[in-house]
């Protein structure tokens, strides 16, 4: 039996925002029990002209591998309403990304590991700093908090408040 794994998963929708957070939530909790659940970011569109998005990053503990994980993610996103015949710069409705998946490094069952867009993308640093300030990126042998201190692209992106199943996940007033 394989051993459980730590992954973080980023999640992204800039349609209907708070409906596609909250069923990848349901659906996150339902496949793998207690999330830790970074704040919620607004972001501007990145790569094109668009409606902002809601951004966040959720760490699990699973046993499946990234293969199976992707693959139940691309469901998820399809059931959500997710277009794959669109431009990769585009308007969706959920975006499920796996960011680190262990200490994997390298390209895993198609997924590069860890995720390139954790040291371009605010949007993707800085919940994963919230959530890991102590993880060290496999790469670069920094931590994720010590990265967002040093990242400087401009990137604007903003506190929301944010309840799920009856949680306060990001309060901004805090």
């Amino acid at each position: 039996m394989a051993e459980a794994v730590r992954v973080y998963v980023s999640i992204g929708t800039n349609v209907d925002r708070e409906r596609y957070v909250t069923a990848a939530l349901d659906a996150l909790a339902g496949w793998f029990g207690e999330l830790a659940i970074s704040p919620v970011y607004d972001s501007e569109a990145v790569g094109f002209d668009g409606s902002p998005f809601l951004n966040l990053v959720v760490g699990l503990e699973t046993k499946w591998s990234v293969a199976e994980l992707s693959r139940r993610f691309k469901q998820l996103e399809a059931e959500n309403g997710r277009r794959r015949d669109v431009p990769k710069f585009s308007a969706r409705t959920l975006d499920l990304d796996i960011l680190i998946y262990g200490d994997a490094v390298g390209r895993v069952d198609g997924v590069e590991l860890p995720r390139g867009e954790i040291l371009k993308n605010a949007f993707v640093l800085r919940p994963l700093a919230d959530i890991a300030p102590e993880d060290v990126h496999p790469v670069c042998g920094k931590s994720y908090g010590q990265l967002w201190r040093e990242y400087n692209t401009g990137q604007k992106l903003w506190p929301v408040d944010f309840s799920w199943q009856g949680r306060q996940i990001s309060n901004v007033s805090v």
